[in-house]
């Protein structure tokens, strides 16, 4: 069973198919999803380099501020990959009431 591409990027965005002015909401989330990602993916970056130039240099508190900040932008990552499911499923019901 093999499934094409086009058929898996299907699935992967929000139905907006039963909502009106679907065409500026698609606009607005598809930002705030992509500026979320973008800001979580520089934070594990940039947090990720202070944890290792603090244990490098023997700096516990900054290696301790990084690996915390790390963790934190990963849960911020998931977060934001998981309100694309979550908005999938509000529209869902939305449009069965």
């Amino acid at each position: 069973m093999t499934m094409k591409i086009p058929a898996i990027l299907s699935l992967v965005g929000p139905d907006f198919g039963a909502v009106g002015g679907s065409s500026q909401l698609r606009a607005i989330v598809g930002a705030l999803l992509t500026y979320g990602l973008i800001v979580a993916v520089l934070m594990v970056v940039i947090c990720a380099a202070t944890w290792a130039i603090g244990s490098s240099n023997g700096s516990w508190q900054t290696a301790s501020k990084g690996k915390t900040g790390l963790f934190v932008a990963l849960g911020g990552a998931v977060l934001t990959g998981g309100a694309l499911a979550w908005a999938n499923w509000l529209l869902e019901v939305g449009a069965t009431l």
